[in-house]
């Protein structure tokens, strides 16, 4: 499943080109859309000692935006990397959504999630097919990304602040889809969790592939 040809260049470590040509097949706009958010601060990352923001720093070799935008890459599904620097994650949400206005749906993924699999983006975009609001959990804990169906757009092009689509989540009953991904819930906030990360990318590479 292929929605179209992606090119990501990247020229410097703050600054990308996306490319993503209008998808060719009806599929397509059956399809959720991916809204990978980076205008946070990573005022965490920088308070613990990081010497540049979080999602540009390294793992395993590429930047941990890159990781991330390779797994949404793999998935095939249709993208939009939202970095316009907004203020909290409720005004991401909300300029992105509109941003894609005439999508299926949205799969809602903070771009600090680079262990996320793209076999889990495709396991929420098919949950999201059957439900209108749907949160993957690992080990009994709620992650991303979250899916949300056409209808949730109204509401989320709505939201402001730092709560992020909680109350959208809430009112619209999500359902929980459990999934075999610690990536889901581990995303970059401090020097130590790039370090975890480091670990848990190294170790992947001593095992078949599973991105």
């Amino acid at each position: 499943m292929n929605c179209g040809h992606i090119i990501i260049e990247r020229q410097s470590l703050s600054q990308f080109i996306v490319i993503f040509s209008s998808p060719s097949s009806e599929l397509c706009s059956a399809l959720p859309t991916v809204l990978v958010l980076a205008s946070g601060r990573g005022a965490r990352f920088t308070a613990s000692g990081g010497t540049t923001h979080k999602l540009q720093a390294l793992l395993g070799g590429q930047t941990v935006l890159e990781r991330t935008l390779a797994a949404v890459q793999a998935s095939g599904l249709p993208w939009h990397l939202e970095q316009q620097g907004l203020a909290g994650m409720g005004d991401s949400i909300a300029a992105a959504v509109a941003a894609t206005a005439g999508a299926a749906g949205w799969l809602v993924l903070p771009a600090d999630l680079p262990l996320v699999r793209s076999e889990t983006l495709l396991e929420v975009a098919r949950a999201l097919a059957r439900h209108p609001v749907v949160v993957p959990v690992f080990e009994g804990q709620r992650g991303h990304p979250v899916g949300f169906d056409a209808r949730c757009g109204p509401d989320l092009r709505n939201l402001k602040g730092n709560r992020g689509g909680a109350q959208v989540i809430a009112a619209w009953g999500a359902i929980e889809l459990i999934v075999n991904d610690a990536g889901v819930c581990f995303d970059i906030d401090t020097v130590s969790d790039l370090a975890r990360a480091q670990v848990v990318w190294d170790g992947s590479r001593s095992t078949p592939e599973k991105r």
